[in-house]
């Protein structure tokens, strides 16, 4: 029951994606909701609330928020976030994703291959700083750090 069952993804004022940005956000949506874990550890003497959880994933005061609610919107939890830590991963991240979408359309797929795989190296670098900016405030799996770091992603100052 520690997981997302509904995320909530704000990114109002900021400019409208490329649509291969775009279908890589709806993917991490899709598979961050299909399979996450998503653990708050109890604070204050108090149990760890159980989930499973909403999350508003945004933007406010140009940093990052994870604000967590249950399902029926209780508030548990609110995470903000320097986007400092992530801004080199996030440039590498987008600069590797350029040059795979236009590598899928007229490189081998041995080049591709190779492309691809810096690609999930960038991500799991991703993954790695988000999981270290949340220590000791929620405990992710790699799988569920490397979706939440697409949406990052999306929603870092360019």
């Amino acid at each position: 029951m520690a997981r997302i069952s509904q995320l909530v993804l704000d990114t109002g004022g900021l400019p409208a994606p490329s649509p291969e940005i775009e279908q890589e956000r709806k993917v991490a949506v899709y598979d961050l909701l299909e399979d996450n874990s998503f653990i708050l550890p109890g604070r204050d003497g108090q149990p760890a609330p159980s989930g499973p959880f909403a999350l508003n994933l945004g933007v406010r005061d140009r940093r990052l928020v994870f604000d967590t609610q249950t399902e029926t919107g209780v508030k548990v939890a609110e995470f903000h976030l320097s986007f400092g830590p992530f801004r080199q991963a996030v440039k590498d991240y987008f600069q590797i994703c350029e040059s795979y979408f236009e590598a899928v359309k007229k490189l081998p797929p041995s080049q591709i291959e190779a492309i691809d795989m810096a690609r999930r190296g960038i991500h799991n670098e991703g993954a790695r700083i988000l999981q270290e900016r949340l220590e000791g405030k929620v405990e992710l799996d790699i799988d569920t750090a490397r979706r939440l770091f697409t949406l990052v992603a999306v929603l870092a100052p360019r």
